[in-house]
């Protein structure tokens, strides 16, 4: 059964060994979620895995992850190759990097790629490649924020090198890891976490090829690439050709920044070009250029091929180019460690040339940028607010993910704090606390933050938190949408801008390094999506509904929505009527 080739398989084998590999990847990312050590990984699912052929061509992803991470590692496992060829490679390797212009595009990405090989015998035959990906809580330097100059000050740099050889770990990188970061048990244990998924990913395929009776991935890979391909092809084909542009505009670190997007239409796929984009900044938000092709490719597939599997196929009729030196497509030595700042929104920009060509339109801009900050801790904190110093107090990393608010859809609301385009989860108040010595005094809906229109947008949050016991904090911070908030679609209203400030009413900055003082908290207000189409076309019923969950107030019923409300809390029909008509 092991030899019977490949050209024997009908259609729905072809079918069942395809869904079959979907399986295997997932048990691949569910593995790493269930060993990582480190809260982005476990509570976030900050992460990504998948299978790759013998040429390093993605067959399949799992669904656990995040664009960024997916679409980035798609491309590097060539990378890979190219430093070990496959047929160098031997049972029980892995192989590891952090480079941001190989792989995912700050340091704090590791990704590591190991072999499969079908055979138990010493020497079986090489059949294809895992790979897969983590967020770890810290790589050293200083840290993932946007206030580094050069990539040289982010942290520990991991060239493409061994991991493992023959499952032996490379103890004298695991040794150059323990020493540069500050939650070594943390990004330790993500580094084998790494690599056991790899092994269990290898182990279920291995399972799979010989209960179907295959010995290569060949025929298999070909069926998968060049179906995906074709469907994408067809996808883009049902769209209007021509040339559509759009434009965002953002906070930026120390002065507005530009995303200018020219989106290209042909029969043989899509192509989006940069070209007028701000250039780069001399701070951590600058993009590489496979970062910048990840989100700009998976803004593209959520509305044109939203049913094709993310494959090699797949993203083959998707490009991007940037012109060389601006944000969007970096050279190093240039600073990336916050390049999710700018990266997110290539999603909007992408959906505001698609809006243009779509029937029916497409979502409005939402909050997008995860307001994700790193918080440090410790006696060098408590020295640098003129505290005491206190040797005592043990140091500590950690980091929270929290998102806004997305936009309003052509015939649903947005989603209330939900991350798009990133797709992380919200790590757990508790989760948070029960690794770091952090408060949350608050966090709930921030009401009225929805753009309005006949679809609302999504709310954004209010999050309020400092060090526990009084203890001061340092946070890096880097927020976007407050100057520039959330715009809505075909006279959908705004989504409210995001604010930064301190209890206390210090004031704190948006961008770069903030201590927040032992007692004091900082208050974190998510900006919400933008709304889709005209708020006087909105459902009164929904109105009087939104109210009384507390999504928005009476005033803004009247207000915004031209919806009068009864004393019991429901609609005033005639009111209404004779308000919308004036």
């Amino acid at each position: 059964m092991l030899g019977r080739p490949n050209t024997a398989l009908s259609q729905i084998h072809m079918q069942i060994m395809w869904s079959r590999l979907i399986a295997v990847v997932e048990e691949q990312a569910q593995t790493l979620v269930r060993t990582a050590f480190s809260t982005p990984v476990r509570e976030a699912g900050d992460l990504s895995a998948g299978v790759f052929d013998r040429d390093g061509k993605m067959l399949a992803q799992a669904v656990t992850g995040t664009p960024g991470h997916v679409n980035s590692m798609a491309a590097a496992v060539r990378h890979f190759l190219d430093a070990f060829p496959l047929r160098t490679m031997k049972p029980g390797d892995h192989y590891i990097t952090n480079d941001p212009w190989l792989t995912c595009g700050h340091l704090h990405d590791l990704t590591v790629v190991s072999p499969t090989f079908l055979g138990r015998e010493p020497g079986g035959e090489p059949v294809g490649l895992f790979a897969s990906t983590v967020h770890v809580v810290d790589i050293g330097g200083l840290g993932m924020g946007p206030d580094g100059r050069q990539v040289f000050e982010e942290g520990l740099a991991i060239p493409l090198m061994p991991l493992a050889r023959e499952g032996r770990m490379n103890e004298d990188l695991m040794r150059i890891v323990r020493a540069n970061v500050r939650e070594p048990l943390q990004v330790e244990g993500d580094i084998y976490a790494l690599a056991a998924c790899n092994d269990e990913g290898s182990r279920r395929l291995v399972e799979m090829m010989e209960e179907f009776g295959i010995s290569n991935l060949d025929r298999l890979g070909e069926h998968i690439v060049e179906t995906s391909r074709q469907a994408t092809l067809d996808a883009i084909r049902q769209l209007k050709p021509g040339k559509y542009r759009n434009a965002v505009q953002m906070d930026g670190y120390d002065r507005p920044l530009t995303l200018a997007g020219e989106m290209t239409i042909g029969g043989d796929g899509i192509h989006v070009d940069y070209t007028g984009t701000s250039p780069a900044s001399a701070f951590g938000i600058n993009v590489v250029m496979n970062y910048t092709l990840a989100y700009t490719a998976f803004g593209v597939k959520c509305l044109v091929a939203p049913e094709v599997p993310n494959n090699a196929g797949s993203l083959a009729p998707i490009t991007a180019s940037a012109p060389e030196g601006c944000l969007l497509n970096v050279k190093r030595p240039r600073a990336v460690a916050a390049r999710h700042t700018v990266g997110h929104m290539l999603p909007d920009v992408v959906f505001g040339c698609l809006h243009q060509v779509m029937d029916g339109g497409v979502p409005a801009e939402g909050a997008s940028s995860l307001w994700n900050p790193q918080i440090y801790g410790g006696a060098d904190v408590i020295d640098e607010i003129g505290g005491d110093d206190r040797p005592d107090v043990a140091p500590f990393s950690t980091v929270i993910f929290h998102c806004g608010g997305t936009g309003a859809r052509p015939g649903k609301d947005g989603l209330d704090v939900t991350a798009f385009p990133s797709g992380v989860r919200t790590i757990p108040v508790e989760a948070t606390e029960s690794v770091a010595p952090v408060m949350f005094r608050r966090r709930e809906f921030r009401e009225g933050s929805g753009g309005t229109g006949r679809f609302r947008g999504g709310l954004g949050q209010i999050i309020e938190l400092g060090g526990a016991d009084g203890m001061p904090v340092a946070m890096l911070c880097n927020f976007e949408r407050i100057n520039n908030p959330a715009r809505g679609r075909d006279g959908g209203g705004l989504g409210a801008p995001g604010k930064v400030s301190l209890v206390s009413g210090k004031p704190i900055r948006s961008k770069g390094r903030q201590t927040v003082p032992g007692g004091d908290f900082i208050r974190l207000e998510l900006p919400g999506g933008g709304g889709f189409g005209p708020p006087a076309a909105r459902d009164p019923e929904q109105v009087a509904l939104d109210v009384a969950d507390g999504l928005i107030d009476a005033a803004a019923a009247r207000e915004a929505y031209r919806v009068v409300l009864a004393a019991d809390g429901g609609v005033d029909q005639a009111a209404t009527a004779a308000l919308r008509a004036g």
